[in-house]
């Protein structure tokens, strides 16, 4: 099987919606469901797909004639983690696909619950792919979401390879990259990927709730960057917390001691280092230091408790860099290093189209952007990242076309 010729999406959210995007840009026929009209319609009218049923909740009942005429190949699930099984047996008593998957971001759950209510399981193929937006809802889909991007297939020890093919080609023409794993292997890695560090963010970001407009006037980069994901749906990241909970914990038990122990230690720093005393002033002039005190040129310097508390900072620091090192590149390849060229630009509609064309042009691949802009300006900097050896010939072409590079 090559692909799904015709997909039901259940759940015209962020990623349902997008799924549909993708599947129509390939020529697949796609029916739209939600239980609620109006994400339905928005869905259908961004081009998504059929809107089915319009007006009214979707009826999947074994008796509602709500498919068109005869079971779609592929129905994608795409619901909270613990609604998924409820919804998969009602659609599999509706006959209405050959095969059935779901983009649920945990796998193990829905599985087992599936397995309780006496789901074909044979003809399921979970899945989640590792893509998303901070923001949520049909609004915020795009088609090229999924483009490069690993997308977890996990089938049990009943599914069918037939299922497993069917999934195999939407991820295909989603532009994703497949990749099959165990289910609670699948949990335990994206509670250490994707969970936990989505609620070590919310937990700086809520640091931010009450302080003061001085200290958020100087929020640059940094700040935006550990963040920006904490923008997240609080109601739809408790539900995926919750169907992950054990793997989840245990992650944020180990951050939360690294972090328990560099504050001791930089406690202990301040508490030691002669710098932070400033009721103890050093000798001076008029008070030069006695021959008791004074220490030969030659003599061992004892070891600072507040270096030796430092150290314990300096290691969560490499540790740090070694983990960011190891997060694979494009396409699951090896990190690469991108040479960032920084173009100032106008804020102005049109702004980055203009410095995109440049770069087409040229025949130079963008790998990444970032977007920057000056508090109070009308203006700010975009940050592209290209590589190495392209790097000379973008930043000539955008000079010769007029644009500013610091």
């Amino acid at each position: 099987m090559s692909g799904p010729e015709s997909v039901l999406i259940v759940g015209t959210g962020l990623i349902g919606t997008s799924i549909a995007l993708a599947l129509r840009e390939q020529g697949v026929t796609v029916y739209l469901t939600d239980r609620d009209p109006a994400t339905v319609r928005l869905a259908s009218e961004l081009g998504a797909g059929v809107e089915w049923n319009p007006g009214r909740p979707a009826d999947l009942d074994a008796d509602a004639a709500w498919y068109p005429g005869r079971p779609v190949d592929l129905a994608v699930i795409a619901v909270p983690p613990d609604l998924v099984a409820e919804q998969l047996a009602r659609l599999q008593r509706a006959g209405a696909a050959r095969f059935y998957t779901d983009v649920a971001s945990v796998k193990a759950l829905p599985i087992r619950q599936a397995e309780a209510l006496g789901c074909d399981l044979t003809a399921y193929a979970a899945g989640h792919p590792l893509a998303g937006r901070e923001r949520s809802g049909p609004a915020a889909a795009r088609a090229d979401l999924f483009l490069g991007r690993p997308w977890a297939l996990c089938p049990t020890e009943q599914t069918s390879p037939d299922a497993v093919e069917a999934l195999r080609g939407l991820i295909k023409l989603c532009g994703g990259e497949p990749v099959e794993v165990d289910a609670v292997q699948h949990d335990r890695a994206v509670a250490l990927v994707s969970h936990a560090p989505h609620v070590a963010a919310s937990a700086v970001a809520a640091r931010l709730a009450d302080a003061p407009a001085t200290a958020l006037g100087l929020a640059g980069p940094g700040v935006r960057d550990v963040t920006r994901v904490a923008a997240g749906d609080p109601d739809l990241w408790t539900g995926i917390l919750s169907g992950n909970a054990l793997p989840v914990a245990d992650v944020l038990e180990a951050v939360a001691a690294d972090l328990a122990a560099a504050a001791t230690a930089l406690r202990a720093f301040a508490e030691s280092s002669p710098a932070s005393t400033e009721s103890s002033p050093g000798p001076t002039e008029s008070s030069p230091p006695s021959e008791a005190s004074a220490v030969p040129a030659s003599a061992p310097v004892p070891a600072s408790p507040g270096g030796a508390a430092m150290s314990t900072v300096t290691d969560l620091l490499r540790r740090g860099v070694t983990g960011t090192d190891r997060i694979p590149g494009k396409h699951g390849g090896p990190a690469r290093t991108y040479t960032v060229i920084q173009v100032i630009i106008g804020d102005r509609p049109g702004e980055l189209a203009r410095l995109f064309q440049v770069a087409e042009e040229t025949g130079v691949n963008i790998e990444d952007v970032r977007l920057e802009h000056a508090p109070g300006l009308p203006l700010g900097a975009a940050e592209l990242f290209v590589q190495p050896e392209a790097a000379d010939t973008l930043s000539a072409a955008l000079r010769a076309h007029g644009w500013h590079l610091p």
